[in-house]
Formats: C-alpha cells, sequence, structure tokens
C-alpha cells in the first residue's frame, strides 16, 4: 500500500486534499472557456463556425496519447509535464481573444491551446491513480472537485464577469477566455507541488504502438473490453452536439426569448444556467461508490447512456415553446450522463490496468471518446445545424426541436448495442 495513504499519518489526509484541489483547477479552466465559446464566437460574427472548437479539441484528444506516451510516461515526472503544458496554455489562451478579427488564427490558437490541455486529462487521471489504492471509492471523492471546479467557473462567469460586461452577456465577451488563461497559470503553478509521479515506462522502448496506447489495449484486450470502447466512440458522437449546441440553444430559447422564470435571474447567464448539470454530477458522484457495488460496471454505463437518451428528448420537446423545465431537466441530466459513463469508464480502464500501462490506457481512452468520438461528432453536429441555420445568425425554436431529435436517436441505438454485447467482466477479478 502507498504510505501516503496511510490514515494515521498527516500525509494521508494531505495527499488527496491536494490532488482535490488539482482536479478543481483542471475543470474550472475546461469549464470557463468550453460552454462559453459558441456564444462568444457567434457575437464577433463567426456563428457559423461554432463547431470548430469542438473539432480542434478532439484532434488535440488524438494527438494527447501519443504525447503521454513518449513523454509523460518514459522521459519527465507527470507533475512537471502537468505544469509546463498549463503554463503554456495559459499564454495561448491569453492571445486568443486578440485574434477575433481572424477566424483563421482564432482557431489555429485554439488548436495550440488544446494541444497543451488536452494531455493534461489523462495526466491528472493518472496522476491521482498511482497516489490512492481504491479507484472506485477514493476517485470519485477526489474527481468531484473537478466538477466543483466547473461549477465555480460557470457561476464565477455570471456573477462576477457579469458585473464588468454591462449589458451583454458575458459568455458574448472576452472575458471568460481571459480568466481560464489566468487559472491555466495559477494550475501550472500549482503542478509543480503536487506528489512526484515517476515516469512509469522509464527506460522502455519507444514505439508508436506503445504511444498510441495499442500495448496497453493488447493487455487489456478482452470482448467486453472492445465492447466497451466502441461503445464509448458512438456515445460521443451526439454528446459533441450537447457541448457544442446547449449553451447556444439555452441563450435563444431562454435569454434571447425571455421565457425563462425566476431561476433565469438566480443563473443570470448560459454558463451559469449550463453548471445545473454539473451540480448534479456533484451529487451523483458521491453517490458512486454505492451504487458501484448495486449496480456493476454494466448497468452504470447503461444508465449513463439512457440518460443522454432523454436529455435529448427534453430539448427537442422543450424547444418549439421554450418550456423553461424541460430544458433545465435535460441540463440537470447531465450528472448521471458524465458521472455514470464517463467515470465508471474511467475506474473500469483502471481496474484493468496494470501500473506499467496506466497512462497508456488512460490516455487510450481520452484518444477514443474527446477524440475520434467528439470530432467525428462535432464536425457532423456541426454541418447539420449550418443546414438548420440556413444562412441565418439564429436558430428557429422549430428547428432546433428536429435537430435535439438527431442526437436522441443516434444515442438511443448506441445503448440498445450495448446493452445487448457488453459483459461486466470486472466482477470476477
Amino acid at each position: 500500500m502507498n504510505e501516503t495513504l496511510n490514515p494515521t499519518s498527516p500525509a494521508g489526509g494531505a495527499i488527496p486534499a491536494r490532488l482535490s484541489a488539482m482536479m478543481f483547477l483542471q475543470f474550472f479552466i475546461w469549464g470557463a472557456w468550453y460552454v462559453t465559446i459558441g456564444n462568444y464566437m457567434a457575437s464577433i460574427g463567426m456563428a457559423d463556425l461554432t463547431h470548430w472548437p469542438y473539432t480542434v479539441n478532439p484532434i488535440a484528444a488524438i494527438i494527447a496519447p501519443f504525447f503521454l506516451g513518449l513523454v509523460a510516461d518514459r522521459y519527465f515526472a507527470t507533475e512537471r509535464v502537468l505544469g509546463v503544458l498549463h503554463l503554456l496554455g495559459g499564454v495561448f489562451m491569453f492571445l486568443l481573444p486578440q485574434a477575433s478579427a481572424s477566424p483563421g488564427l482564432f482557431v489555429g490558437l485554439l488548436l495550440a491551446y488544446n494541444l497543451c490541455y488536452m494531455p493534461t486529462l489523462g495526466l491528472s487521471n493518472s496522476l491521482a491513480f498511482h497516489h490512492i489504492d481504491d479507484q472506485e471509492k477514493q476517485f470519485p471523492l477526489i474527481r468531484v472537485f473537478g466538477t466543483v471546479g466547473w461549477i465555480v467557473a460557470g457561476l464565477f462567469i455570471g456573477f462576477v464577469l457579469g458585473q464588468f460586461s454591462g449589458d451583454v452577456l458575458p459568455d458574448r465577451t472576452p472575458l471568460p477566455l481571459y480568466t481560464t488563461a489566468v487559472a491555466s497559470v495559477a494550475l501550472g503553478l500549482y503542478s509543480f507541488t503536487l506528489p512526484h509521479t515517476p515516469p512509469p515506462a522509464a527506460g522502455e522502448k519507444v514505439s508508436l504502438r506503445s504511444m498510441a496506447g495499442l500495448d496497453a489495449l493488447a493487455q487489456l484486450g478482452s470482448r467486453s473490453f472492445a465492447i466497451f470502447i466502441i461503445a464509448s466512440l458512438l456515445i460521443c458522437i451526439p454528446l459533441a452536439a450537447y457541448y457544442n449546441f446547449a449553451p447556444i440553444f439555452a441563450a435563444n430559447a431562454i435569454y434571447d426569448q425571455g421565457t425563462g422564470n425566476a431561476l433565469t435571474g438566480l443563473l443570470p447567464n448560459p454558463s451559469s444556467l449550463m453548471s445545473i448539470g454539473q451540480m448534479s454530477e456533484v451529487a451523483f458522484m458521491l453517490l458512486m461508490p454505492l451504487l458501484f457495488l448495486r449496480l456493476g460496471v454494466k448497468w452504470m454505463l447503461a444508465i449513463g447512456m439512457a440518460a443522454w437518451v432523454l436529455r435529448y428528448l427534453l430539448f427537442a420537446w422543450g424547444a418549439p415553446d421554450a418550456v423553461f423545465w424541460m430544458i433545465a431537466m435535460g441540463i440537470a441530466l447531465h450528472g448521471i450522463c458524465y458521472d455514470f459513463f464517463f467515470v465508471t469508464g474511467q475506474i473500469y480502464v483502471d481496474k484493468k490496468s496494470t501500473p506499467a500501462v496506466r497512462g497508456q490506457a488512460q490516455g487510450f481512452l481520452v484518444l477514443v471518446t474527446y477524440g475520434v468520438g467528439m470530432f467525428i461528432g462535432a464536425q457532423i453536429a456541426g454541418r447539420v445545424f449550418n443546414g438548420f441555420l440556413g444562412g441565418d445568425t439564429v436558430l428557429a425554436l422549430a428547428a432546433w426541436q428536429r435537430f435535439w431529435y438527431l442526437p436522441a436517436g443516434f444515442a438511443g441505438a448506441v445503448l440498445l448495442f450495448f446493452l445487448l454485447a457488453f459483459r461486466d467482466d470486472t466482477r470476477r477479478q
């Protein structure tokens, strides 16, 4: 057992707290720009390009495992790589608003930023897993602070930055991007203070197979793991529509149309409204250790996918008349969608991994989900959305209904495939 986790030792309490702070900042950064970027781009004349942030983000996720396999797993301590990447990311994000008049440069800087950020998802997970002994009990309690960080980012934009944006929604100003830059630098500096995490594959031969995570895949290979990977890739295709267009949909249906209720006074901008999803994430993250024991991997993953279907249906049903409670309920389901699928998936991969391939395995999961799946999804969703948009700057509410039925149907098909094909093989280990 890792002695730093001995509950009788002062370090036993310090390590989880330090890992929790890392997760808080890791996801504060992502939540500050990822939810707001579409509305910001629409405000500077790039309404037909809002799918590009959600395209370059997956491109970076595809490249990330090669970086993790070459650098983080072999040559440098994880906490040092994490620090350097966040510092560089802060510089690129600070420069991004300066390129608002040049779409090509704007997207290029977003790509550069994401090339720095996306490897840090796998790095932060592998660093945390290296310093804990019970994944199912300890990791959700550490990871929940990442969700809290995303919530705080949304509320910070609405309540703090909203004081400086005048009559304009803060999502439509560069202020969230500058917030991301500052937080990135802060986490970069903090990363150098994290527990030392040596490269697990130091001295091993470098190969494209290992950098892509294929060596890890060979060790993890089983029919059920292959089904999990396929389902993970497929479910991220409709997920891209949520991250890209739900904030724009909320702004069009609720804030622009004025059809919200008293709750929008408490959540004064789309990013703070979207944080309802992360608020539900906190509750379900805390329940995960108990639910794991009762449900197991298969049903945790299946419930997560079923929640995706219901979420898109609620958006579709609520779109024509901008029914606030349906839209808010669809956002609130994000807690089940994310925790039950993504966090469960991270734990499933770690349970099937050995220490030597842990970083590769987590990187491979990032490649499949946030990489290939989200890339395909962003391109499809962007083209479908632009088809509905038809040259206008705002999508009509009736068209939003037709738009949301498409990811609902796709997610339903993935759920059916998973239920029929997957078997939970971790219970026998």
